[in-house]
């Protein structure tokens, strides 16, 4: 029985529907709409994925995604050199800088530690991390790995190698979330923010 799709839009929603987080239905809602789209929208949507693929690189110093070699952040004489906020992906990265609250520079591991998931710290830029704290200037590391048990565990490794390294070794507060309700919490979330508590 003959598809009643056309071949090429068959396989864009089926290129589509490989994307995380896109399933079949969005996949094909994405492709119509793609189809309905103006030829130069079309070209600038292709162009831009192209571009991502050839014009984009990981800066040496911080794995972040960058254009140039060393990245902005990296190179920029604004930024505190002592202080390196170490995350799990470039999204984190992001997720930080939208704050405006943080002024030093960043190490990106590209995961974090996951046996039952096949993730071992040799697959994650740990190794460039200790040498980059070796190499010295570093006066504190924040780990700013996600608040889950591969998160816990990628974290407790990178302290446990750097023990003694001279540096000091941070982790972000965890605790309640603003606006949020005290009935509504869970255990977990009470118990790290009753040992995060500060001085007022």
């Amino acid at each position: 029985m003959p598809s009643a799709l056309a071949r090429p839009l068959a396989r864009l929603i089926d290129e589509l529907s490989k994307l995380p987080g896109v399933g079949p239905k969005t996949a094909q809602r994405l492709a119509y709409h793609i189809l309905r789209a103006s030829l130069p929208d079309a070209d600038a949507l292709a162009a831009a994925i192209h571009s991502v693929k050839t014009d984009l690189r990981y800066c040496s110093v911080c794995f972040n995604i960058a254009e140039a070699d060393p990245c902005v952040i990296c190179s920029s004489d604004e930024r505190d050199g002592g202080l390196v906020c170490v995350v799990e992906e470039p999204l984190d990265v992001l997720a930080i800088e939208r704050t405006g609250q943080y002024k030093g520079r960043y190490h990106v591991l590209h995961g974090a530690i996951s046996p039952v998931n096949g993730v071992r710290p040799d697959d994650l830029k740990i190794a460039q991390l200790v040498t980059r704290v070796r190499g010295g200037g570093i006066e504190e590391l924040i780990l700013a790995t996600n608040p889950n048990l591969e998160g816990e565990a990628t974290s407790m490794y990178v302290a446990q190698l750097l023990a003694g390294s001279g540096v000091r070794v941070t982790r972000l507060a965890r605790g309640l979330p603003m606006g949020g309700d005290l009935e509504y919490a869970d255990e977990v979330t009470v118990s790290r923010a009753l040992e995060g508590r500060r001085a007022l």
